[in-house]
């Protein structure tokens, strides 16, 4: 099977300043160069145009081979690549979006990421400093040798040329030092502040300023390159993984958490436990498909983690005294085996069901990036925004916390089994967190999984279990 290589850059002429990037799509077997684009793109950031560059080399392999196809990312930004690699937090929202969208198409392929130095990343440096030129004029960027112009805006591409090609064109275009280099004189800060990096740069230089990565992350301070060592290939998965149907929820916080206090004093009233079981396995999550107010049932791996679970939980310290579950088929008949185990009764919680995903019921999410890329778009990015004929994660945040808060009423004192779904799970343990909304992309929940919220009548809540799964070994 034909793999691929995606060489992807971007930069910034000020940062923000004129602004541009380049990709190119090359056949991993003999390095031929199959398809270059770029795109003058105004005034924006370096990391905003290292994500279009991204985006743009992951459209055209699309483009070229279809869904499936194999292919190793090469940038030389290492913080694109750590966080679509998942190890790097999105801190800056205005890059969230483009992040998930990228994430969106990487998903169609089989994508490992590779940070790269910059010298090894020539072609697509070469495509963004045209693109930053043409920016800097006021004008669409053009294939070397052309003689089109484009549009005003918009990316221009070539397939079919040769590696040759390619490297004689790199060898006279821009790339050195000189003015027509966006890295004129001294290297970058690779991770740091928000504003523009100590120093100034060239007037044709492209500003080194990034979002900070990970804490404890090597950081240069103004007008130094963190050390970047070369990573092995990252196969595709954490953030991608965030856009799976149950596993996704969005943007910012909607919904303020109303407990109070540090967690650090000892509680001075028994708590109300509440243990938290995701249902077992149906054939709609087996698939990855979009599953809310669909009503599917367990199929037989499904009900064998809830035998699991029942079995856990009719041992050890758990002393479950009373079972709650959504009123959803999976999550009944999950609760109905664990609660015939623990000879208790189960009662329907209506708050307690998934979010309804409308029309996006029963589809993958690539068939959802397909027929409604617009919606999907804005759902990602806003909470309050919902699936065509569904509900929003904001509208789902304050159901959740007001369930959560009768239950803790209502039961107060005793240890409670809520057998639910992945976003209200997730939202229990983000208010209990007295965490924002977004905070939801950073939990994965397997099927079956437990997890355990302590209520403290004179204190905050506290997390004491998050996504066991021990029980299903």
């Amino acid at each position: 099977m034909t793999s691929y290589v995606i060489e992807a850059d971007g930069g910034s002429r000020g940062n923000p300043g004129p602004a541009g990037y380049g990709a190119v799509v090359k056949d991993a077997a003999d390095g031929q160069v199959l398809v270059e684009t770029a795109e003058a793109i105004g005034t924006q950031t370096n990391n905003v145009a290292e994500y279009r560059g991204l985006i743009a080399g992951l459209q055209s392999l699309l483009a070229l081979a279809g869904d499936g196809a194999a292919v190793e990312v090469r940038m030389d930004s290492k913080l694109v690549v750590e966080q679509m690699a998942g190890r790097w937090k999105i801190k800056n929202e205005g890059l969230r979006p483009l992040a998930f969208e990228a994430a969106a198409l990487a998903r169609r392929l089989r994508v490992t990421w590779r940070w790269i130095p910059r010298e090894k990343n020539k072609a697509a440096d070469r495509l963004a400093n045209e693109a930053m030129d043409a920016a800097a004029k006021g004008r669409p960027w053009r294939l070397s040798g052309s003689t089109g112009t484009g549009s005003t805006g918009t990316g221009s591409s070539r397939t079919g040329s040769t590696a040759a090609e390619s490297t004689g064109a790199a060898s006279s275009r821009a790339g050195s030092t000189g003015a027509g280099s966006r890295r004129a004189g001294s290297a970058t800060a690779e991770s740091g502040g928000t504003g523009p990096a100590g120093g100034t740069p060239s007037a044709a230089g492209r500003s080194g300023s990034r979002e900070n990565g990970p804490a404890g992350s090597p950081a240069g301070g103004p007008g130094r390159k963190a050390k970047a060592s070369a990573s092995p290939a990252v196969a595709q998965d954490s953030l991608l993984d965030l856009l799976d149907s149950d596993d996704v929820s969005a943007g910012q916080e909607a919904v303020a958490p109303v407990t109070t206090g540090t967690g650090w004093r000892p509680p001075t009233t028994v708590a109300t436990s509440l243990l938290l079981l995701r249902h077992g396995e149906t054939p709609l999550s087996a698939e990855r498909r979009f599953s809310g107010l669909g009503d599917p049932e367990l199929n037989a791996n499904g009900i064998a983690q809830a035998e699991a679970a029942a079995a856990e939980l009719s041992r050890g310290p758990y002393g479950i005294q009373v079972v709650v579950s959504s009123p959803l088929r999976r999550a009944r008949a999950t609760a109905e085996i664990v609660a015939a185990r623990l000879g208790l009764e189960v009662a329907v919680e209506e708050g307690l069901r998934e979010t309804d995903f409308g029309d996006w019921e029963g589809h993958t999410f690539t068939e959802i990036q397909r027929r409604w890329p617009d919606e999907l778009a804005a759902w990602l990015a806003d909470p309050s925004a919902a699936p065509p004929g569904g509900e929003s994660f904001e509208v789902a945040a304050r159901r959740v916390q007001a369930t959560g808060d009768r239950l803790v009423e209502r039961y107060e004192g005793r240890t409670v089994l809520a057998v639910s779904h992945v976003t209200p799970i997730k939202m229990l343990l983000r208010l209990a967190l007295l965490a924002p909304l977004d905070a939801l992309y950073r939990m994965h929940l397997d099927l079956a999984a437990l997890s355990r919220i302590e209520y403290y009548a004179d204190g905050p809540a506290v997390v004491k279990g998050f996504n066991d799964t021990s029980h299903l070994r």
